[in-house]
C-alpha cells in the first residue's frame, strides 16, 4: 500500500505500516487509529482531502509488529519519491518508526513530539503521537497524550498558515 491523498500538499503524515484494516482495504489509515487521525485533523480544521498519507513500510509486518530498519530501508525508495512527488512543507511523523526514520536520532516521541525539526529541501519534520497510541491512552486531562495531541495539531496548523500566507514586503 503506497499511500493517498493529494499532491501535491502542503501537509504529508507518515506512519508506521499498514495495519490488519488497512492490509485488506489497500488504503491507509482507516482503521479505528485512521478514524481517529482523521478526527484529529478535522479538529484543526485540516480535511484529509489535502493531507497526503502513507507509512515508511508499505506492507504490513508479520504479526503487526515494528518494522525492522531493513524493512525500512527496502521501501526508501518508495517512500522518498513519494515526498519529491507530493513536495509537503511539513511532514507530521506518526510515532517512533517514522520520527527515527527521517530524523535519524533515536530519542523517544516523548522527548520529540510538539517541535518542528528541520529537514531535506526546506521542508519540516514534525513529530507527534501515533493514533495508536492515543487509543490505548484514552485520557484528555491535561498533560495528556489526547491532550498534547491537541496542542500539537493547532500547532501545525498555524505553521501550515504562516507558510501560506505571503510575507509582508517593505
Amino acid at each position: 500500500m503506497f499511500g493517498e491523498g493529494r499532491v501535491p500538499a502542503d501537509l504529508m503524515l507518515i506512519g508506521e505500516a499498514p495495519g490488519e484494516v488497512e492490509d485488506q482495504t489497500g488504503r491507509p489509515f482507516v482503521g479505528p487509529a485512521g478514524q481517529l487521525l482523521t478526527t484529529i485533523l478535522e479538529s484543526a480544521e485540516i480535511s484529509r482531502e489535502e493531507v497526503y498519507i502513507t507509512n515508511v513500510v508499505k506492507c504490513r509486518p508479520p504479526e503487526n509488529r515494528v518494522p525492522t530498519r531493513e524493512e525500512m530501508a527496502a521501501c526508501w525508495e518508495w517512500l522518498s519519491a513519494q515526498i519529491a512527488l507530493v513536495r509537503p512543507k511539513i511532514i507530521v511523523t506518526l510515532g517512533n518508526t517514522p520520527t527515527h526514520w527521517l530524523l535519524g536520532r533515536a530519542d523517544g516521541i516523548n522527548e520529540l513530539r510538539g517541535r518542528f525539526f528541520p529537514w531535506k529541501g526546506g521542508i519540516e519534520i514534525f513529530p507527534m503521537f501515533h493514533p495508536s497510541y492515543l487509543l490505548r491512552n484514552p485520557s484528555r486531562a491535561k498533560g495528556s497524550p489526547k491532550y498534547l495531541t491537541w496542542q500539537d495539531i493547532k500547532a501545525v496548523k498555524t505553521r501550515l498558515l504562516s507558510l501560506r500566507s505571503p510575507t509582508p514586503t517593505s
